[in-house]
């Protein structure tokens, strides 16, 4: 594990902590219970699931009135039942916290069902309740969503934008010129390797070795693997080395190879914002742009040269190649009606039963 890796995940286990602090005790048991087969980043969205849901259960639900999250036991917990799951999975679709707006689709309710399931089976199992409630409750049927990709005119005409700084205000352009090449080489990592923003951002100046034209990331999971990538992203990144010599970091961000504008490791939230901003510049009629949707791109690229399904699973690092293919059906569909209109019965020349 890289160091950065490190570093954050000592940072979540912090966050996990704090936010135990405001939970049942028995949260702490859960998740204890779960330390050696999960990440740290996935106890923490565990917590965060299980904080919204007992503040759900004690401002929403008149029989935990009395009660906060905190203060409630056992014995409350077995209070809960499937209707009432059932009345936290709506609450999900439109809710109100400290006077912002949040709302889940599908995806984000699975998800928060899902850490539900896990926390109460864990009390079941144990012998801490006597039913399961959330046994009961239907997961929500997921609505397949089509891939958002860039064209390939998309794909350029954002890069273009990036080197020559156009549709950007005075203020921008003066930020641009000190972060085109950074961010030409980040855009050009994205689309021509299908990297990870999270495995993006933890790249040292070491981990790149231009003999191979390879880097080494740390993948979900804690596990490493090299990535390879074509000339044309070599170029682009050999150009930003020579600018990221002449940078002096801040204190423990000496290793970075991408900083930000306060030369520090630049961040998750800094990089999606970044590509937001050119990407709905090139592609404007395309909401939502994000690096995933640039990952999308690569992957959707990659499966249309190779028809490789499982080598797009692995570049990618799928650890499920279902996953990769629940992605690519539409893809494959696509292909399987190419080749119904490339198969002729008969030509022009073959005369029909009404000609004999």
């Amino acid at each position: 594990m890289s160091i950065y890796a490190e570093q954050r995940a000592k940072e979540l286990q912090l966050l996990t902590r704090s936010a135990l602090r405001e939970l049942p005790e028995v949260c702490f048991d859960f998740i204890n219970a779960i330390d050696s087969t999960t990440q740290p980043l996935t106890r923490y969205a565990y917590v965060s699931d299980l904080k919204l849901f007992f503040s759900f259960l004690t401002a929403e639900l008149p029989k935990f009135s009395d009660k906060t999250p905190q203060s409630m036991d056992v014995q409350d917990l077995a209070k809960v039942s499937s209707r009432d799951i059932y009345m936290y999975m709506d609450y999900l679709g439109f809710y109100v916290k400290d006077d912002a707006e949040f709302s889940n689709q599908d995806l984000g309710k699975m998800r928060k069902l899902s850490s539900l399931r896990s926390f109460y089976k864990f009390l079941y199992k144990n012998g801490y309740i006597e039913a399961d409630p959330a046994a009961l409750v239907d997961m929500p049927k997921r609505h397949q969503k089509p891939i958002i990709r860039l064209e390939i005119d998309e794909v350029a005409r954002m890069l273009d934008l990036v080197e020559s700084g156009d549709m950007q205000s005075e203020r921008q352009k003066k930020y641009n010129d000190h972060t085109r090449t950074r961010d030409l080489a980040i855009l050009t990592l994205f689309l021509g390797t299908g990297i990870r923003v999270s495995e993006l951002v933890g790249i040292n100046i070491d981990d790149v070795d231009f003999s191979i034209n390879g880097f080494l990331v740390t993948r979900k999971g804690g596990s490493q693997a090299i990535l390879y990538f074509p000339d044309e992203v070599a170029q682009v990144l050999k150009d930003y080395m020579k600018l990221r010599k002449t940078m002096s970091p801040a204190p423990g961000h000496e290793d970075a190879l991408f900083l930000s504008l306060q030369n520090r490791r630049i961040s998750v939230r800094a990089v999606q914002l970044m590509v937001k901003k050119y990407a709905s510049q090139a592609a404007p009629l395309k909401k939502h742009l994000s690096p995933h949707k640039l990952r999308s791109t690569f992957g959707t690229n990659l499966y249309h040269e190779t028809g490789d399904i499982y080598l797009v699973a692995d570049v990618l690092g799928h650890s499920d190649v279902n996953t990769t293919r629940r992605h690519y059906a539409a893809m494959s569909d696509d292909r399987r009606r190419m080749a119904a209109t490339k198969v002729h019965l008969r030509t022009d020349e073959t005369p029909s039963e009404d000609d004999e």
